[in-house]
């Protein structure tokens, strides 16, 4: 069950779903289907967000498509996220999710830590660091890889492993790192991820439905 700080966030943006323009939604249909297909046969869905320095966007997607899933009930779904390179989940992006209503802990101090990242009351946190999307905290195949941004698309022509591929990409908060839109445009970055994956898991339900 999705705590209710967090359903408080999620009804709002569920009421901007009308932002989400008619080709964006095609695309976004297009991922339900998968996601739907593999449910309706009892399969577990295994979704990996990769972005190149899994620091950003592909952390916001994994956390709010896995929010999603819970929030509307859609059974066997796992999100994970990866780059194309190691750094680590940005400091501005964990704020984002923070002032979002989820709960975040800290685990370590490293130049890497992990991030537990609590998306409902009855289950396990995500843990939410960076690594390459092959790292063997991922699995390794029968996934559907999900390119949030256009480099890590460009530069993985090929994601071994994955059955499926959707180019779902965001524009990069990074571009307001050091000024004064900061906190705002970080916000706004998760919000519109959420939107688009919100509505993906609806649609789902009502395909199940």
């Amino acid at each position: 069950m999705v705590p209710e700080n967090i359903k408080y966030c999620i009804e709002n943006l569920k009421k901007r779903s009308d932002e989400i323009s008619e080709q964006r939604k095609e695309l976004l249909d297009s991922f339900a289907n998968y996601i739907y297909n593999k449910v309706n046969e009892k399969q577990e869905v295994k979704l990996i967000f990769i972005c190149t320095h899994n620091s950003r966007r592909s952390i916001m997607s994994q956390i709010w498509a896995q929010t999603a899933s819970e929030y509307f009930e859609i059974p066997n779904i796992v999100c994970y996220s990866g780059g194309t390179e190691v750094t680590a989940f940005n400091p501005r992006a964990v704020e984002a999710v923070e002032k979002a209503g989820f709960k975040v802990e800290k685990k370590d101090d490293s130049e890497n830590p992990i991030y537990l990242v609590y998306y409902s009351d009855d289950k396990e946190p995500l843990e939410c660091f960076s690594k390459v999307y092959n790292d063997q905290y991922n699995p390794q195949k029968d996934f559907a890889a999900i390119m949030t941004c256009s480099d890590a698309d460009a530069n993985c022509p090929v994601v071994f492993g994955a059955e499926a591929r959707f180019p779902i990409r965001y524009n990069d908060p990074k571009e307001f790192d050091g000024t004064k839109l900061e906190t705002s445009k970080y916000a706004e970055h998760f919000d519109e991820i959420g939107k688009e994956m919100l509505f993906v898991f609806e649609m789902v339900s009502k395909k199940i439905n």
